[in-house]
């Protein structure tokens, strides 16, 4: 038997997941929720958009999680032992950048700056660099534009140097203090193969991409003078970052002595590159050239790869050669809340009372409800838009209530709301010449709500299948291990053969109802209106007959199902 390790460093926990790779079978598994914060996440009520994260609870978690799915596998295995671990994969959230001193040390790890949030990692979902974005957005425009058309036209906050660039004008000391900047997808395989160093550290490529403007058109990185445009020392800084982004296959360096010790594996053990969750999720649930991959969790990130681009693609997250499949161009788009929206609503509004919120009890009731039956239409907003009009300072609409508005009708249109914004994507791409002719969904959201995924069948019209592992970007790590372990050890030489042997699909798939289509489409065509309207500058918009068309829709719907 061959094994390898995918580590999955997602928002609130950390997964473990041990992986047959001549079969793809799960040998074992294991999660660890972050200590520090709530739910893993350092907030503050004075300013909804700090999201930070202790660098600590990464290695805490991944030595916890090793150990149990070890023995979980060795359970259910008895021929199993750590010595058939060829190859360790890591996943991470993205962009989370951590600030580092000369040696590779995060500074949250050192006692002056051990209870500084802004020495801590800065979420994916941090948004306290809008400005800064806005102002990279606006500086790259006026003169360097290839910057911003290999990822949509506009800078996100959520991005690399967005939060860095925040990060110097609150807090000039961790700003000094930090000799580099890494993403959390690079520190980690560097912190288990000893390449911690600054100039040794081997830096994705996905991260490097499509969150940094890393591209080999203008050298790598944005300019120093573009850079220190925005700051001098922000120019500066720009010879400590790096000058070269490797794919999942490249090897980051081999598992030292003292983390095998630690999590109870063998010296030796190739470490891959890592990557962003969403990318190697897409390879996990086995994207190719056609397939969409849609992760829904928290957020929803959507992947593609094409072999041939002949034209960017306006407001998507990025084009980067190699982000996601090496040899193949990786495009990147979102949703920046779903799962989120949902959970807002069941554990802060509480519809219905402490006792009775809950996703089960809503969502057995919304599924009785026919599409147009609330006469409520939703924005997917609620924590900005990714894409297509990457805004972080875009909030989430409800339209259509009446005095007779129910709980569940308002989840249900929720639901929908996050099924046109994916529409939307859907029809950007194909709009600039992506061709898309089948849809994998994997992620939390997509394994526990079947009304959801007959309602994005319903809403785009195409077939919804779901990815056979409940672990899928854990396993996109475990197989870019076995790429970068290579056959001689026991993986794969490339990863269409990595693919074939590990990555399956549910038998059960969703297909859309025309009836149902048809009835959206409609609603479509108004959740484009408040789209335009509210997202879209100087847009020439009628709203004035958007809530009748809604009670339209509505009585249509109570009429033909008396």
């Amino acid at each position: 038997m061959a094994a390898t390790i995918g580590f999955d460093f997602g928002t609130n926990s950390v997964r473990c997941l041990i992986v047959d790779i001549a079969t793809g079978k799960e040998l074992g598994t294991a999660v660890e929720v972050y200590e520090t914060g709530e739910a893993g996440v350092m907030t503050d009520p004075s300013d909804h958009n700090i999201a930070r994260q202790n660098p600590a609870d990464y290695l805490c978690g991944m030595e916890i999680t090793t150990r149990e799915a070890l023995a979980q596998a060795a359970q259910r295995n008895p021929s199993f032992t750590p010595d058939a671990v060829v190859g360790i994969g890591v996943d991470t959230t993205g962009s989370t950048p951590l600030p580092l001193d000369k040696e590779g040390v995060p500074l949250a790890m050192r006692p002056e700056f051990g209870d500084n949030p802004n020495a801590q990692a800065w979420l994916w979902k941090d948004h306290t660099g809008y400005a800064e974005a806005a102002e990279i957005t606006a500086l790259a425009a006026k003169g360097y534009p290839e910057y911003l058309a290999k990822c949509g036209g506009i800078y996100s906050s959520e991005w690399f140097f967005s939060k860095i660039l925040q990060c110097l004008r609150v807090d000039p000391a961790v700003f000094d203090a930090a000799y580099t900047w890494a993403e959390i997808c690079d520190y980690i395989p560097a912190e288990l193969t000893d390449t911690t160093a600054p100039t040794v550290m081997k830096r994705s490529r996905c991260a490097a991409g499509h969150k940094a403007m890393f591209n080999k058109e203008w050298g790598g990185l944005p300019s120093r003078e573009f850079l220190a445009q925005l700051d001098p020392k922000l120019g500066a800084l720009r010879e400590r970052l790096y000058a070269e982004s490797y794919t999942v296959d490249t090897v980051a360096g081999y598992l030292t002595e003292a983390w095998a010790g630690r999590l109870g594996l063998t010296a030796g053990i190739p470490v891959a590159v890592g990557a962003f969750d969403a990318h190697l999720g897409a390879i996990g649930a086995g994207v190719k050239e056609g397939t969409l991959v849609k992760i829904i969790g928290t957020s929803t990130c959507d992947v593609l790869v094409s072999a041939e681009l002949d034209r960017d693609v306006p407001g998507i997250c990025g084009i980067v050669d190699g982000s996601v499949l090496p040899g193949y161009w990786g495009l990147e788009a979102g949703q920046s809340a779903v799962g989120d929206i949902f959970n807002w609503f069941v554990n802060s509004i509480e519809p219905g009372g402490k006792e009775q919120a809950s996703h089960e009890e809503l969502t057995s009731k919304a599924a009785l409800l026919r599409p147009g039956q609330s006469g409520l239409l939703a924005l997917d907003w609620n924590n900005g838009n990714r894409t297509i009009l990457v805004d972080q300072r875009l909030t989430g609409l409800l339209v259509g209530q009446t005095l007779h508005t129910r709980p569940e009708e308002i989840y249900r249109a929720l639901v929908e709301g996050t099924a046109f914004g994916a529409l939307a994507i859907i029809e950007r791409f194909e709009e600039y010449g992506v061709d898309i002719q089948e849809v994998i969904n994997c992620g939390g959201v997509s394994e526990k709500n079947e009304m959801l995924l007959q309602i994005y069948a319903d809403v785009t019209g195409r077939e919804m299948k779901i990815s056979l592992s409940s672990e899928t970007c854990a396993l996109g790590s475990a197989i870019a291990a076995a790429v970068a372990a290579g056959k001689a050890s026991g993986g794969f030489d490339d990863f269409e053969e990595a693919q074939s042997a590990m990555c399956h699909v549910k038998e059960v798939t969703y297909q859309p109802d025309p009836e149902n289509h048809n009835v959206y489409q409609d609603l479509f065509r108004l959740y484009m209106q408040l789209h335009d309207a509210f997202g879209v500058q100087g847009a020439a918009t009628d709203l004035s007959t958007v809530m009748k068309d809604l009670l339209t829709i509505k009585e249509r719907a109570l009429a033909e199902h008396v």
